[in-house]
């Protein structure tokens, strides 16, 4: 009686009214066209698919696209695609079994990867919500079950038997081929190359340069030569050459080898950070990697088993006391303090492999937050926060949005907005968070040499908030125009 009472109080769940109106393309279908899973060679399938957003824009942009959503598009055929999107669909469906069965039904569809999203828990949940099944009733009488990232990675992979790949906070990627799979977690951890530049003129060089192309972007790919079959130019080049180290030999003669050697090691590094990171899945046998990753390994380590054990002894030394305290001190990249590195985006890949590692157990088990700015690294905690600055590059002091907080012991995760601080955090000295690369290095440089010579930048605690700043500004009578500091008129 007591149970009929309670059944009898609960709200009608109108699921419909989760549906939102979206002005752009969602997060998990922008970053699969961002990381070109979705491409002009692949179809798409939007499964809850609401007002139909993502369909109609993925369509402007020339892809195959359709839909289907049971309150919206009900008569529209669910039909199978290379690339199904379950958007936001999980965290919505109140009833236990129906949520299984969604999910079940989008991988049937799928024939390359599943983009899977949900709702992840990042905050308290409001005090005023009432509890329904394992989620809440929200103020629409709509149902939302917020995940935490791993307990949404644990869902997937338990209903499909699958080894879900994060991506994001609250995304992930479910391929059906395994290589594929692979190869795309390893690309991640590509670090960028440049060819190098042509230094000593070469007459042998100058007449074969346009046949050789091919093999000098090939090598700062993959940083080794090719192996039989796997350069589309290979018949000219070794009808021309014989074979393509004397090709290479040529490319040598009007490059620095050197330079070529030092993208060889950064190309093996980036394939120990990858293999380091698949300690924390389940590491895949060497047929389930692509030929393009064994061939890389054979290269460079002789066997899959040396390239494993060389990783795992780099991971098992992040367990070692004061291991990241001392390569934060020593990184020559990045912003030191105390007890924290901070790192630019961009600069992570520059980083000691450790450093990289250390990262990636919390962006490729997690995600990074959404256009992070900034890596921290804390020394006196086993920590790492991405913090969001909007206008890093056109701001000469940009002002915290967001921070994301990852406790790496058990992955808790704490998200906090600034955007309505009434005095939030602020940046100084942009060009230390960088890398000498950074095209914008130099620039950043300069302001603060001005600010330095002016005396702005003593006591920087006084200075590390807005308010703190301006007031710093209008005692010295001056403002900060196109990274310049120029004098205001008393």
């Amino acid at each position: 009686m007591v149970e009929s009472n309670y059944l009898a109080t609960l709200p009608e769940i109108e699921r419909h009214r989760a549906a939102i109106y979206r002005v752009e393309i969602s997060r998990p279908v922008r970053s699969a066209i961002e990381s070109a899973i979705l491409n002009n060679d692949t179809t798409f399938f939007d499964y809850g698919c609401g007002h139909g957003g993502d369909i109609d824009r993925v369509a402007n942009l020339g892809y195959t696209s359709s839909g289907w959503d049971p309150y919206y598009r009900a008569d529209a055929p669910r039909i199978a695609a290379d690339i199904v999107n379950l958007g936001y669909v999980l965290n919505v469906i109140e009833d236990l079994e129906e949520r299984r069965q969604a999910l079940i039904y989008a991988w049937e569809l799928t024939r390359k990867v599943l983009l899977v999203s949900a709702q992840v828990l990042i905050n308290d949940r409001s005090s005023n919500q009432m509890a329904y099944g394992d989620g809440i009733v929200t103020s629409r009488n709509t149902f939302q079950k917020y995940y935490d990232q791993e307990e949404l990675k644990k869902y997937i992979d338990e209903v499909l038997n699958v080894d879900a790949v994060p991506v994001a906070l609250g995304i992930y990627y479910v391929f059906r081929n395994e290589q594929e799979r692979e190869s795309f977690k390893a690309l991640r951890f590509r670090s960028r190359a440049t060819t190098p530049r042509i230094r000593i003129p070469s007459k042998r060089f100058e007449d074969y340069q346009e046949q050789l192309a091919p093999l000098m972007a090939f090598v700062t790919e993959r940083g080794r030569l090719p192996v039989k079959g796997e350069l589309a130019e290979e018949a000219e080049l070794i009808t021309e050459f014989g074979n393509f180290r004397r090709a290479y030999n040529v490319i040598l003669q009007a490059t620095d080898e050197a330079e070529w050697d030092a993208i060889a090691y950064r190309r093996s590094l980036d394939i120990l950070v990858y293999l380091a990171l698949t300690q924390f899945s389940q590491r895949p046998s060497f047929n389930k990697l692509s030929p393009a990753l064994r061939h890389d390994i054979k290269a460079f380590f002789g066997s899959y088993q040396e390239a494993c054990e060389v990783a795992d002894r780099k991971l098992f030394s992040l367990g070692k006391p004061g291991v990241i305290t001392k390569i934060c001190q020593q990184s020559k990249i990045g912003k030191r303090l105390p007890t924290a590195l901070y790192v630019h985006v961009s600069a992570i890949e520059e980083l000691d492999p450790l450093l990289r590692i250390y990262e990636g157990c919390a962006s490729r088990t997690i995600g990074r937050l959404e256009d992070a700015t900034l890596v921290k690294f804390c020394t006196d905690k086993p920590k790492i926060s991405y913090l969001f600055y909007p206008d890093f590059d056109t701001n000469p002091h940009p002002t915290l949005h967001t921070s994301m907080q990852i406790h790496l012991p058990d992955l808790k995760v704490f998200y906090r907005d600034y955007d309505r601080a009434a005095n939030p955090p602020i940046l100084h000295r942009k060009e230390t968070f960088v890398s000498e690369r950074y095209p914008l290095s130099e620039q950043f440089a300069n302001l603060t040499r001005q600010e330095e010579e002016l005396g702005l930048l003593k006591n920087s605690r006084e200075i590390g908030t807005r308010d703190g700043w301006y007031r710093r500004l209008e005692e010295y009578g001056v403002e900060i125009q196109n990274d310049r500091v120029v004098f205001v008129n008393s």
